[in-house]
């Protein structure tokens, strides 16, 4: 086990056991009357409730449709990310022409465009996925962007040396150099697509973890509510998890390819 990797899971042990001390002691307080149960409910009343709605599959069908959604819309905003920010990094002119579209654009908060994708696309999951891959494919297209423009001149030089294709550059030299950059655009994309995914929920989709944490608040059911909430926090580490595991698997198993340029 190589230090870095003692020091992260002692994080993770340091991170668990701190949450479980911050639950026992709200289950704690409510019992000893010192928190009102109607107003929060307790852990285990909240937990109680968390395993009828997975017994009865509610938990899980809603749980599924957000994970696809979520999903879904990251990898339509990391395509578009991806795609656009090599065009407009490595292409100039093309960054000129619109430089001044791009941060307008980038100004408008996510948030304000649900009345028009309401407007639009109606009570739909079109309405999820049109504000996930707006609020998602921004810091994929800002990371690609740097990414690419901060590629050493050196490898540039090296490409100009071997006399290697405009595609071979791209592939061989700037892609892996820019990929750290825009490994960090894409786990941000993730993160923000889960939460437009819930917002969209909330207020545009009939379906998913936000419309049944909406409709268990109006219904005044606070076990429920916790529940959805509780729910949600844990697909947002899975999926941070999931993403760091599989860069690590791939930076693990990656080859290099034949003629690629040390």
């Amino acid at each position: 086990m190589t230090s870095a990797t003692a020091v992260l899971r002692r994080t993770n042990v340091l991170g668990v056991a701190t949450m479980l001390l911050l639950l026992g002691a709200w289950e704690l307080l409510i019992r000893v009357g010192l928190l009102d149960f109607q107003n929060l409910p307790a852990p285990s009343a909240v937990a109680a409730r968390a395993q009828q709605l997975l017994a009865s599959g509610e938990l899980m069908t809603n749980l599924l449709h957000t994970l696809r959604v979520t999903l879904l819309g990251w990898v339509l905003a990391s395509v578009i990310g991806i795609g656009l920010g090599l065009v407009l990094g490595l292409w100039r002119p093309a960054w000129r022409w619109s430089m001044a579209s791009f941060e307008l654009l980038r100004a408008v908060p996510p948030i304000s465009l649900v009345p028009l994708a309401l407007l639009v696309f109606g009570f739909s999951v079109r309405t999820e996925l049109t504000l996930i891959v707006y609020a998602s494919a921004w810091p994929v297209l800002v990371n690609t962007i740097e990414g690419v423009r901060t590629v050493r001149p050196e490898l540039r030089d090296v490409a100009r040396t071997l006399h290697l294709s405009r595609r071979e550059t791209l592939l061989k030299l700037t892609l892996p150099a820019a990929m750290p950059s825009i490994v960090v655009g894409l786990q941000l994309g993730l993160s923000l697509a889960l939460v437009l995914a819930v917002v969209a929920e909330l207020v545009g989709n009939p379906s998913g973890l936000g419309n049944a944490l909406i409709l268990a608040q109006l219904a005044l059911r606070p076990e429920e509510m916790f529940a959805y909430v509780f729910t949600i926090g844990l697909l947002g580490i899975a999926l941070n998890a999931a993403f760091r595991q599989i860069v690590a698997w791939t930076l693990t198993s990656a080859k290099p390819l034949p003629g690629k340029v040390s």
